[in-house]
């Protein structure tokens, strides 16, 4: 596993702070939204089919700093829409750095290299690429060709100036799982320092509402893409979350853990789902009917869901109930097996 010590002390010593607490909800992750236009047309994406007038919109470096300071979680994921679109999103960036939270910004990395001058190396700061596969499937994802050449050339760049860089697959219907594992060979050799992974989820603006994968369709495609994993890959996930995305654990849904906030506000509950908006954090912690959300409520959206953003702080959580399970975390992280 690749989630650098630092961090994992940092979370450590953020989750230990809310158990002291007694809190039963607090946040994980930071979904941060500056913007929500793109320079790609992704057909699984729900994020650009908002009007031209909303697509201008956009956050600014105060109103980013006061929603993680608000939030207190200890990682921030700016995500869109296309951060590197943003002007000041380098300003942000560097605020967040300074509050020394762990950010992830998300990127198709078409702007990366020449916005790289902008951007100072931190141990906090990691470009996040958005790599859905290897270059045929990425190209056909993100609906046009030459954009995996174009992240490979800008990885290499940023890794050469001493940035931390990861990468984010998200997974539909009819992924190749062996030629997922030779991605992953590639995407070590290049260098980058962790991947994540995680099924597509079916946004109701998304274009391509056919190729999103139910429940048991993820299970069989992650079983066969991480089944004897190599010792050479890294992920930058909880690997209590890639058990479960293999049907080897069963997780409810944290909707709560990776709160998002953007242009409209606090989104109610998570990062997928929009059933309106909250002014503040602690409206949205305290007053959103969590118990109507996650698969046991019934809820039909949250069926087929294994989404990162709702079940990964879930397998953090778990990591962390009893030193059996925190042993058996830090065995696989350290022997890669899962």
């Amino acid at each position: 596993m690749a989630i650098p010590a630092g961090q994992m002390m940092a979370v450590g010593r953020y989750l230990l702070k809310q158990r002291l607490a007694r809190r039963e909800r607090y946040p994980l992750v930071l979904m941060l939204e500056p913007l929500f236009r793109c320079n790609l047309s992704c057909t699984g994406c729900g994020k650009i089919q908002y009007p031209v007038q909303l697509l201008r919109r956009q956050l600014s470096v105060a109103e980013c700093v006061s929603a993680s300071d608000e939030c207190g979680a200890p990682i921030v994921s700016v995500a869109g829409g296309e951060p590197l679109l943003h002007p000041q999103i380098a300003d942000i960036a560097r605020a967040l750095v300074d509050r020394r939270r762990f950010v992830y910004l998300c990127t198709n990395a078409i702007l990366l290299e020449r916005k790289l001058d902008e951007f100072e190396p931190s141990k906090y700061l990691s470009f996040s690429v958005h790599m859905d596969g290897p270059r045929a499937e990425h190209d056909h994802s993100v609906c046009r060709e030459g954009v995996y050449d174009v992240a490979v050339k800008a990885i290499r760049a940023a890794l050469d100036r001493g940035f931390r860089v990861t990468t984010n697959s998200t997974l539909f219907e009819g992924s190749d799982p062996e030629r997922m594992r030779h991605f992953f060979d590639d995407m070590m050799e290049l260098g980058v320092e962790g991947m994540m992974v995680s099924p597509g989820y079916s946004y109701e603006k998304a274009p391509d509402q056919e190729h999103f994968l139910r429940r048991e369709r993820s299970h069989q495609l992650f079983a066969r893409m991480l089944g004897s994993p190599k010792r050479s890959w890294s992920f930058n996930q909880s690997p209590l979350f890639l058990q479960f995305l293999m049907g080897k654990r069963d997780f409810e849904c944290t909707p709560w853990g990776n709160p998002t906030y953007n242009i409209f506000g606090w989104q109610r509950p998570c990062y997928l789902l929009q059933d309106g908006y909250a002014k503040s954090f602690r409206e949205l912690m305290e007053e959103t009917d969590w118990p109507s959300y996650g698969r046991k409520s019934g809820n039909p959206r949250c069926q087929d869901c294994m989404v990162h953003c709702g079940f990964e702080p879930s397998a953090v959580r778990a990591a962390f109930e009893s030193p059996q399970a925190m042993a058996g975390t830090v065995a696989s992280m350290v022997t890669g097996r899962l």
